[in-house]
């Protein structure tokens, strides 16, 4: 059993930084890819960013590509999303996903264990 706990999201100022992280118990992370989604009020989830077990290979979706960066502490069992001039749009709850496998993907359905989510707020 995995427990995921993301923290980090607040309300920052359009243009602005923030990190989230997403630290993990139970099981070590380290032999899987792990991901990001968020989900904005009445929309549906969507994928945010991906990186493989090592850390070696990462992907983005396009309205990110750029702006964020995942990343990942195998030691701290810990994955970070840096977002970086952020926007209105990037509003959402996000979550914070383990996958079944080693390499990146952008479909929920390949990951097994999702946290609670942590909300960010970028106002207009």
């Amino acid at each position: 059993q995995v427990q995921l706990v993301e923290s980090g999201g607040q309300l920052v100022q359009a243009g602005g930084s923030l990190r989230l992280s997403c630290a993990a118990s139970g099981r070590t992370l380290s032999s899987t890819a792990m991901g990001w989604f968020r989900q904005a009020s009445g929309k549906e989830r969507e994928f945010v960013a991906s990186i493989s077990w090592s850390g070696d290979s990462t992907y983005y979706a396009d309205s990110v590509k750029g702006r964020f960066t995942i990343s990942r502490d195998n030691a701290k069992n810990t994955v970070y999303l840096q977002m970086n001039s952020l926007k209105p749009e990037d509003t959402a709850v996000y979550y914070c996903a383990k996958s079944r496998y080693y390499s990146v993907s952008y479909s929920s359905s390949r990951y097994d264990y999702w946290g609670q989510g942590t909300q960010l707020t970028v106002p207009s």
